[in-house]
């Protein structure tokens, strides 16, 4: 039987939440250290960047528990934690561009110490997943601390930026995984008529051999076919054959 609900709720397997969750740590960190009354009195830099980097960590859990039910919700609130990283780039670039620093190239020795940093996927043991991420997630922010958190700011600012690169460019195949399954199986309102149609046939099938006796194959598809009755038009109460892999088929044979 096809499951109307489709799995959800992962985000603690995914990369691009580990490498999301990187930034908004090290976000907190940096700005702690760096801002203060004198150089950001409003507290504007700090809320603009720290609340850029909790948006795209809590879009991801949100887009994973929507998963289920909507793809279409999912795909956009991705897409909103890839633009919020992206928002926070921007003023990481902005910082070092205002101390007259250039972002480091992709061959700089910090980018090649980010690089050679490795994020071990979480892999859940038992039922207590909070607890046990958050004992992953501390040891893995431990791992990337010496190029997230260095007491540099100007290295710091870099390696948050690299974080947010691997973060988006994940999120970004994430998104594309995403639209291909919905292209190939559907969406929520597919699954739901698959399900209903195939408990309609097995509450209508004979018992010895499992399917309507004499069903011609499809027209179009050439799979089995079910009796139906026409539920309006001129033909309404008459039955015809529909088939059964409707509605990703409309084939029809008269009765």
């Amino acid at each position: 039987m096809t499951a109307i609900i489709a799995p959800y709720g992962g985000y603690r397997k995914m990369l691009s939440f580990g490498f999301t969750c990187l930034a908004y740590h090290a976000t907190e960190t940096f700005c702690a250290r760096n801002f203060d009354y004198r150089n950001d009195p409003l507290g504007k830099t700090v809320g603009q960047m720290v609340g850029a980097a909790r948006s795209a960590r809590q879009n991801l859990v949100e887009a994973s528990s929507r998963a289920g039910t909507s793809a279409e919700t999912e795909l956009r609130l991705l897409d909103v934690a890839k633009a919020s990283l992206q928002e926070l780039a921007g003023d990481y670039e902005a910082y070092l561009l205002g101390r007259h620093a250039a972002p480091w190239s992709e061959t700089s020795p910090g980018a090649e110490a980010f690089r050679a940093l490795r994020f071990e996927p979480f892999v859940p043991d038992g039922g207590d997943a909070r607890h046990a991420f958050g004992v992953h997630f501390l040891r893995m922010r431990e791992r990337f601390a010496p190029v997230l958190e260095p007491e540099d700011p100007e290295a710091a600012a870099n390696g948050i930026l690299l974080c947010i690169d691997r973060a988006s460019a994940l999120l970004r195949r994430q998104m594309e995984k995403t639209a291909e399954t919905f292209t190939q199986a559907g969406g929520f309102t597919e699954r739901m008529s698959r399900a209903r149609i195939e408990a309609r046939d097995a509450e209508r099938a004979p018992a010895a051999d499992g399917g309507e006796k004499n069903a011609p194959p499809c027209p179009k598809c050439g799979g089995p076919m079910r009796r139906v009755l026409a539920k309006k038009g001129r033909n309404a109460g008459k039955p015809f054959w529909g088939c059964r892999n409707w509605p990703e088929c409309d084939g029809t044979r008269a009765e």
